[in-house]
Protein backbone atom coordinates (compact mmCIF):
# COMPACT_ATOMS: atom_id res chain seq x y z
CA UNK A 1 0.00 0.00 0.00
CA UNK A 2 1.44 2.96 -1.03
CA UNK A 3 1.80 5.54 1.66
CA UNK A 4 0.55 9.28 2.16
CA UNK A 5 1.99 11.37 4.66
CA UNK A 6 0.61 14.88 5.38
CA UNK A 7 1.94 17.21 7.68
CA UNK A 8 0.07 20.34 9.29
CA UNK A 9 1.45 23.58 10.36
CA UNK A 10 -0.31 26.01 12.11
CA UNK A 11 0.79 29.49 10.43
CA UNK A 12 2.54 32.15 12.82
CA UNK A 13 0.53 30.10 15.85
CA UNK A 14 1.80 32.33 18.80
CA UNK A 15 0.80 36.02 16.67
CA UNK A 16 -2.13 34.61 15.18
CA UNK A 17 -3.72 33.17 18.43
CA UNK A 18 -3.16 36.66 19.94
CA UNK A 19 -4.59 38.49 16.66
CA UNK A 20 -7.81 36.11 17.41
CA UNK A 21 -8.06 37.82 21.10
CA UNK A 22 -6.92 41.17 19.50
CA UNK A 23 -7.84 41.99 15.82
CA UNK A 24 -6.09 45.68 15.91
CA UNK A 25 -3.11 43.60 16.31
CA UNK A 26 -3.93 42.16 11.98
CA UNK A 27 -1.94 43.56 9.43
CA UNK A 28 0.40 44.98 11.86
CA UNK A 29 4.21 43.59 12.11
CA UNK A 30 3.54 41.49 15.28
CA UNK A 31 6.10 40.03 17.68
CA UNK A 32 5.55 37.19 20.34
CA UNK A 33 8.06 37.73 23.60
CA UNK A 34 10.19 39.36 25.90
CA UNK A 35 10.75 43.01 24.98
CA UNK A 36 13.32 44.01 27.57
CA UNK A 37 16.91 44.13 27.42
CA UNK A 38 17.52 40.22 27.46
CA UNK A 39 14.59 39.40 25.72
CA UNK A 40 14.16 37.01 22.98
CA UNK A 41 11.88 36.76 20.10
CA UNK A 42 9.08 33.77 20.33
CA UNK A 43 7.54 34.08 17.35
CA UNK A 44 7.24 36.50 14.62
CA UNK A 45 4.43 37.78 12.27
CA UNK A 46 4.83 37.27 8.38
CA UNK A 47 4.91 41.62 8.35
CA UNK A 48 7.58 41.50 10.79
CA UNK A 49 9.13 38.82 9.26
CA UNK A 50 9.84 40.95 6.26
CA UNK A 51 12.39 43.08 7.87
CA UNK A 52 14.57 40.25 8.87
CA UNK A 53 12.78 39.49 12.42
CA UNK A 54 13.00 35.82 13.05
CA UNK A 55 12.10 33.35 16.06
CA UNK A 56 15.31 32.96 18.88
CA UNK A 57 16.61 36.46 17.54
CA UNK A 58 17.07 38.59 20.25
CA UNK A 59 14.02 41.46 21.24
CA UNK A 60 16.34 44.44 21.09
CA UNK A 61 17.97 43.15 17.56
CA UNK A 62 14.33 42.73 16.27
CA UNK A 63 13.11 46.41 17.42
CA UNK A 64 16.41 47.56 15.52
CA UNK A 65 15.34 46.09 12.49
CA UNK A 66 12.06 47.04 12.85
CA UNK A 67 11.03 49.67 15.03
CA UNK A 68 7.09 49.47 14.63
CA UNK A 69 6.99 46.16 15.81
CA UNK A 70 4.17 45.17 18.43
CA UNK A 71 5.45 43.11 20.97
CA UNK A 72 3.15 40.81 22.82
CA UNK A 73 4.73 39.23 26.51
CA UNK A 74 2.40 35.95 25.04
CA UNK A 75 -0.06 33.98 26.52
CA UNK A 76 0.56 29.99 27.18
CA UNK A 77 -2.88 29.01 28.14
CA UNK A 78 -4.63 30.38 25.17
CA UNK A 79 -2.40 28.41 22.83
CA UNK A 80 -2.72 25.55 24.73
CA UNK A 81 -6.51 26.12 24.64
CA UNK A 82 -6.01 26.63 20.43
CA UNK A 83 -3.89 23.65 19.99
CA UNK A 84 -5.82 21.49 21.63
CA UNK A 85 -9.47 22.38 19.70
CA UNK A 86 -7.34 21.95 16.79
CA UNK A 87 -6.32 18.45 17.99
CA UNK A 88 -9.30 17.31 17.99
CA UNK A 89 -10.81 18.32 14.89
CA UNK A 90 -7.62 16.38 13.48
CA UNK A 91 -8.22 13.49 15.68
CA UNK A 92 -11.63 13.43 14.60
CA UNK A 93 -11.46 12.72 11.22
CA UNK A 94 -7.68 10.79 10.76
CA UNK A 95 -7.49 7.45 11.57
CA UNK A 96 -3.54 7.82 12.78
CA UNK A 97 -2.44 11.51 14.38
CA UNK A 98 1.19 12.84 15.35
CA UNK A 99 1.28 15.63 17.49
CA UNK A 100 5.04 16.36 16.79
CA UNK A 101 5.06 20.51 18.96
CA UNK A 102 1.79 22.79 19.38
CA UNK A 103 1.48 23.64 16.16
CA UNK A 104 2.42 20.75 14.19
CA UNK A 105 0.75 17.35 12.96
CA UNK A 106 1.56 14.59 11.22
CA UNK A 107 -1.68 12.27 9.64
CA UNK A 108 -1.66 8.80 8.28
CA UNK A 109 -3.81 8.72 5.15
CA UNK A 110 -2.61 5.75 4.06
CA UNK A 111 -5.09 3.99 1.93
CA UNK A 112 -7.57 6.57 2.52
CA UNK A 113 -7.15 7.69 -1.29
CA UNK A 114 -9.49 5.18 -2.80
CA UNK A 115 -12.23 6.02 -0.02
CA UNK A 116 -11.84 9.87 -0.05
CA UNK A 117 -8.63 11.29 -2.28
CA UNK A 118 -6.05 12.23 -0.05
CA UNK A 119 -5.41 15.65 -1.10
CA UNK A 120 -9.06 15.82 -0.75
CA UNK A 121 -9.58 14.76 2.38
CA UNK A 122 -6.77 16.97 3.66
CA UNK A 123 -8.32 20.19 2.02
CA UNK A 124 -11.38 19.38 3.52
CA UNK A 125 -9.30 19.29 7.35
CA UNK A 126 -7.48 22.58 6.75
CA UNK A 127 -10.97 23.93 5.44
CA UNK A 128 -12.39 22.93 9.25
CA UNK A 129 -9.69 24.31 10.89
CA UNK A 130 -10.30 27.36 9.38
CA UNK A 131 -13.71 27.74 10.33
CA UNK A 132 -14.32 25.81 13.59
CA UNK A 133 -10.61 28.25 14.89
CA UNK A 134 -10.18 31.21 12.62
CA UNK A 135 -6.49 29.59 12.21
CA UNK A 136 -4.49 29.19 9.35
CA UNK A 137 -2.56 25.74 8.35
CA UNK A 138 -0.77 25.21 6.04
CA UNK A 139 0.04 21.22 4.76
CA UNK A 140 2.00 19.33 2.94
CA UNK A 141 1.25 15.86 1.22
CA UNK A 142 3.50 13.25 0.41
CA UNK A 143 5.01 9.19 0.87
CA UNK A 144 7.21 10.41 3.48
CA UNK A 145 7.37 13.09 7.10
CA UNK A 146 10.65 14.48 5.49
CA UNK A 147 9.31 15.36 2.07
CA UNK A 148 5.63 16.20 3.63
CA UNK A 149 7.18 18.43 6.28
CA UNK A 150 9.58 20.70 3.59
CA UNK A 151 6.38 21.09 1.48
CA UNK A 152 4.81 22.40 3.68
CA UNK A 153 7.52 24.99 4.09
CA UNK A 154 7.30 25.63 1.00
CA UNK A 155 3.80 26.46 0.67
CA UNK A 156 3.84 28.67 3.63
CA UNK A 157 1.56 30.81 4.50
CA UNK A 158 -1.80 28.88 4.13
CA UNK A 159 -1.00 27.32 1.63
CA UNK A 160 -1.09 23.29 0.15
CA UNK A 161 1.33 21.18 -1.88
CA UNK A 162 1.24 18.18 -2.79
CA UNK A 163 4.61 16.01 -3.93
CA UNK A 164 3.14 12.92 -6.14
CA UNK A 165 5.38 9.67 -5.61
CA UNK A 166 8.13 9.49 -7.47
CA UNK A 167 8.63 13.51 -7.60
CA UNK A 168 10.22 13.51 -4.44
CA UNK A 169 13.76 13.51 -5.65
CA UNK A 170 13.04 16.56 -8.10
CA UNK A 171 11.10 18.63 -5.50
CA UNK A 172 14.18 18.45 -3.53
CA UNK A 173 16.80 18.63 -5.84
CA UNK A 174 16.98 22.73 -6.35
CA UNK A 175 15.94 23.64 -2.75
CA UNK A 176 18.83 24.80 -0.45
CA UNK A 177 20.46 22.28 2.01
CA UNK A 178 19.10 24.24 5.04
CA UNK A 179 15.62 23.38 4.19
CA UNK A 180 16.09 19.70 4.96
CA UNK A 181 14.61 18.95 8.58
CA UNK A 182 17.70 17.46 10.19
CA UNK A 183 20.44 19.61 9.07
CA UNK A 184 20.91 22.36 11.41
CA UNK A 185 23.23 25.85 10.93
CA UNK A 186 26.48 23.81 11.93
CA UNK A 187 25.83 20.79 9.17
CA UNK A 188 24.95 23.35 6.82
CA UNK A 189 27.94 25.10 7.21
CA UNK A 190 29.92 22.11 6.73
CA UNK A 191 28.21 20.67 3.57
CA UNK A 192 28.47 23.93 2.13
CA UNK A 193 32.72 24.16 2.58
CA UNK A 194 32.28 20.65 1.08
CA UNK A 195 30.72 22.77 -2.06
CA UNK A 196 27.40 21.46 -0.99
CA UNK A 197 24.42 24.03 -1.68
CA UNK A 198 21.55 22.64 -2.95
CA UNK A 199 19.48 19.14 -1.55
CA UNK A 200 19.98 17.22 -4.85
CA UNK A 201 24.09 17.97 -4.39
CA UNK A 202 23.98 16.29 -1.75
CA UNK A 203 21.55 13.68 -2.66
CA UNK A 204 24.69 12.47 -5.32
CA UNK A 205 27.30 12.43 -3.21
CA UNK A 206 29.00 9.19 -2.15
CA UNK A 207 27.27 7.46 0.81
CA UNK A 208 31.10 6.47 2.10
CA UNK A 209 32.40 10.12 1.78
CA UNK A 210 29.45 11.43 4.04
CA UNK A 211 29.91 8.89 6.32
CA UNK A 212 33.43 9.80 7.03
CA UNK A 213 32.89 13.32 7.83
CA UNK A 214 29.50 12.78 9.74
CA UNK A 215 29.58 9.36 10.81
CA UNK A 216 26.39 7.52 11.23
CA UNK A 217 24.33 10.30 10.08
CA UNK A 218 25.81 10.54 7.27
CA UNK A 219 23.94 7.89 5.30
CA UNK A 220 21.00 9.35 7.18
CA UNK A 221 21.49 12.57 4.99
CA UNK A 222 21.61 10.90 1.83
CA UNK A 223 18.60 9.41 2.42
CA UNK A 224 16.44 12.07 3.36
CA UNK A 225 18.15 14.04 0.41
CA UNK A 226 16.73 11.10 -1.64
CA UNK A 227 13.47 11.55 -0.49
CA UNK A 228 13.55 8.21 1.97
CA UNK A 229 12.18 8.35 5.49
CA UNK A 230 10.40 5.67 6.34
CA UNK A 231 9.66 6.57 9.82
CA UNK A 232 5.97 5.87 11.42
CA UNK A 233 3.31 7.97 12.36
CA UNK A 234 3.42 7.61 16.41
CA UNK A 235 0.09 8.13 17.50
CA UNK A 236 -1.11 10.69 19.58
CA UNK A 237 -1.11 9.84 23.77
CA UNK A 238 -1.58 13.34 25.49
CA UNK A 239 -0.18 12.58 29.02
CA UNK A 240 -1.49 15.38 31.39
CA UNK A 241 1.33 15.87 34.37
CA UNK A 242 3.97 14.26 35.73
CA UNK A 243 4.34 14.45 39.65
CA UNK A 244 6.34 13.73 42.51
CA UNK A 245 6.20 14.19 45.97
CA UNK A 246 7.94 13.09 49.52
CA UNK A 247 6.80 12.01 52.83
CA UNK A 248 9.75 12.55 55.91
CA UNK A 249 9.38 10.11 58.04
CA UNK A 250 10.20 13.05 60.65
CA UNK A 251 8.54 16.56 60.11
CA UNK A 252 11.09 18.94 59.23
CA UNK A 253 12.22 22.71 58.85
CA UNK A 254 15.63 21.85 57.09
CA UNK A 255 15.38 24.27 54.45
CA UNK A 256 18.72 23.34 52.93
CA UNK A 257 17.38 19.66 53.01
CA UNK A 258 14.03 20.45 51.56
CA UNK A 259 15.40 23.11 48.80
CA UNK A 260 17.79 19.71 47.87
CA UNK A 261 15.10 17.29 47.11
CA UNK A 262 13.04 19.98 45.35
CA UNK A 263 15.88 20.31 42.68
CA UNK A 264 16.41 16.51 42.88
CA UNK A 265 12.98 16.11 42.00
CA UNK A 266 12.96 18.43 39.33
CA UNK A 267 15.97 16.70 37.85
CA UNK A 268 14.14 13.65 37.97
CA UNK A 269 11.01 15.29 35.97
CA UNK A 270 13.06 17.22 33.23
CA UNK A 271 14.60 14.05 32.37
CA UNK A 272 11.16 11.92 32.00
CA UNK A 273 10.17 14.71 29.81
CA UNK A 274 12.69 14.76 27.73
CA UNK A 275 12.87 11.16 27.28
CA UNK A 276 9.48 11.49 25.71
CA UNK A 277 10.13 14.61 24.08
CA UNK A 278 7.82 16.56 26.01
CA UNK A 279 7.66 20.11 27.73
CA UNK A 280 6.04 22.01 30.58
CA UNK A 281 4.12 24.94 30.64
CA UNK A 282 2.72 25.01 34.03
CA UNK A 283 5.01 24.66 37.25
CA UNK A 284 3.24 23.51 40.70
CA UNK A 285 5.06 22.91 44.14
CA UNK A 286 3.25 21.41 47.31
CA UNK A 287 3.69 21.62 50.95
CA UNK A 288 1.72 19.43 53.70
CA UNK A 289 2.18 20.69 57.55
CA UNK A 290 2.38 18.64 60.18
CA UNK A 291 -1.23 19.56 61.00
CA UNK A 292 -2.11 17.98 57.67
CA UNK A 293 -2.96 21.27 56.26
CA UNK A 294 -1.75 21.34 52.54
CA UNK A 295 -1.06 24.26 50.24
CA UNK A 296 -0.04 24.41 46.43
CA UNK A 297 1.16 27.34 44.42
CA UNK A 298 1.69 27.26 40.70
CA UNK A 299 3.36 29.57 37.65
CA UNK A 300 3.24 29.56 34.15
CA UNK A 301 6.08 29.48 31.66
CA UNK A 302 6.27 29.34 28.47
CA UNK A 303 7.13 25.61 27.22
CA UNK A 304 10.34 23.80 28.65
CA UNK A 305 11.68 21.04 29.63
CA UNK A 306 14.83 23.07 31.50
CA UNK A 307 16.38 21.75 34.54
CA UNK A 308 17.21 25.59 35.49
CA UNK A 309 14.37 27.48 34.20
CA UNK A 310 12.29 25.25 36.21
CA UNK A 311 14.07 24.93 39.20
CA UNK A 312 14.18 28.20 39.47
CA UNK A 313 10.53 29.08 39.39
CA UNK A 314 10.11 25.73 41.92
CA UNK A 315 12.49 27.89 44.56
CA UNK A 316 10.62 31.25 43.61
CA UNK A 317 7.01 29.03 44.36
CA UNK A 318 8.79 26.94 47.64
CA UNK A 319 9.93 30.32 49.07
CA UNK A 320 6.60 32.42 48.39
CA UNK A 321 4.81 29.53 50.16
CA UNK A 322 6.71 28.45 53.10
CA UNK A 323 5.43 29.15 56.45
CA UNK A 324 8.44 28.86 58.51
CA UNK A 325 6.83 28.62 61.70
CA UNK A 326 5.36 25.26 60.94
CA UNK A 327 7.08 21.45 60.45
CA UNK A 328 6.52 20.15 56.84
CA UNK A 329 5.46 16.83 56.52
CA UNK A 330 5.28 16.37 52.62
CA UNK A 331 6.58 18.36 49.94
CA UNK A 332 6.11 17.85 45.98
CA UNK A 333 6.59 19.26 42.70
CA UNK A 334 3.85 18.77 39.77
CA UNK A 335 4.71 20.01 35.81
CA UNK A 336 1.55 19.96 33.68
CA UNK A 337 0.40 21.78 30.65
CA UNK A 338 2.07 19.15 28.62
CA UNK A 339 3.41 19.62 24.54
CA UNK A 340 5.06 17.37 22.54
CA UNK A 341 8.34 18.46 21.44
CA UNK A 342 11.20 20.17 22.71
CA UNK A 343 12.13 23.28 24.69
CA UNK A 344 11.54 25.98 22.85
CA UNK A 345 14.57 27.77 23.26
CA UNK A 346 13.91 30.59 21.57
CA UNK A 347 11.84 31.80 24.83
CA UNK A 348 14.99 31.12 26.88
CA UNK A 349 18.13 33.63 26.98
CA UNK A 350 20.38 30.38 28.39
CA UNK A 351 18.78 27.24 27.54
CA UNK A 352 20.79 27.51 23.92
CA UNK A 353 24.31 26.97 26.23
CA UNK A 354 22.54 24.38 28.47
CA UNK A 355 21.10 22.16 25.96
CA UNK A 356 24.40 19.83 25.22
CA UNK A 357 24.88 19.72 28.76
CA UNK A 358 21.15 18.41 28.70
CA UNK A 359 21.96 15.63 26.18
CA UNK A 360 25.59 14.61 27.88
CA UNK A 361 23.83 14.11 31.57
CA UNK A 362 20.88 12.82 29.86
CA UNK A 363 23.25 10.05 28.27
CA UNK A 364 24.55 9.06 31.38
CA UNK A 365 21.83 8.88 32.92
CA UNK A 366 20.13 6.89 30.59
CA UNK A 367 23.06 4.26 30.67
CA UNK A 368 23.76 4.20 34.62
CA UNK A 369 20.52 5.31 36.18
CA UNK A 370 19.31 8.62 36.77
CA UNK A 371 20.87 9.07 40.24
CA UNK A 372 24.04 8.83 39.05
CA UNK A 373 24.83 12.33 38.17
CA UNK A 374 23.21 15.44 38.64
CA UNK A 375 23.27 19.22 41.05
CA UNK A 376 25.78 18.86 43.92
CA UNK A 377 22.77 20.68 45.67
CA UNK A 378 20.61 18.14 44.59
CA UNK A 379 22.86 15.75 46.05
CA UNK A 380 23.42 17.48 49.80
CA UNK A 381 21.50 14.88 51.59
CA UNK A 382 23.66 12.13 52.55
CA UNK A 383 21.79 9.61 49.97
CA UNK A 384 18.81 10.67 46.91
CA UNK A 385 15.38 10.07 48.50
CA UNK A 386 13.38 7.77 48.47
CA UNK A 387 10.53 9.79 46.12
CA UNK A 388 6.96 8.60 45.35
CA UNK A 389 6.60 9.37 41.79
CA UNK A 390 2.78 10.43 40.29
CA UNK A 391 1.82 10.33 36.67
CA UNK A 392 -2.07 10.81 35.34
CA UNK A 393 -1.87 9.42 31.97
CA UNK A 394 -4.73 10.37 29.59
CA UNK A 395 -5.36 9.94 25.71
CA UNK A 396 -7.35 11.33 23.52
Amino acid sequence: MEKAIVHYDLDSFFVSVERLKNPTLIGKPVVVGGSSERGVVASASYEARRFGVHSAMSSQMAKRLCPDAIFVKGDYESYVRASNAVTEIISEMVPVVEKASIDEFYCDFSGMEKFFGCYKWAKEIKARISKETHLNTTFGLSTSKTVSKVATNEAKPNGKLQVLTGYEKLFLKPLAINKLPMVGNTTAKTLRTMGIQHIGTLAAMPIKLLEAVFGKHGKLFWERANGIDDTPIVPYHDQKSFSKEMTFDKDTTDVVRLKSILVFMVESLTFDLRQQIKCTGTITVKIRYSNFDTYTRQTHVFYTSDDQVIIEKVMDLFDNLYDKRLLIRLIGVRLSKLVQGYSQINLFDNSSKLAALHQAMDKVKHKHGEKIIGRAYGMQTNKPPVIKSKTLPTTK
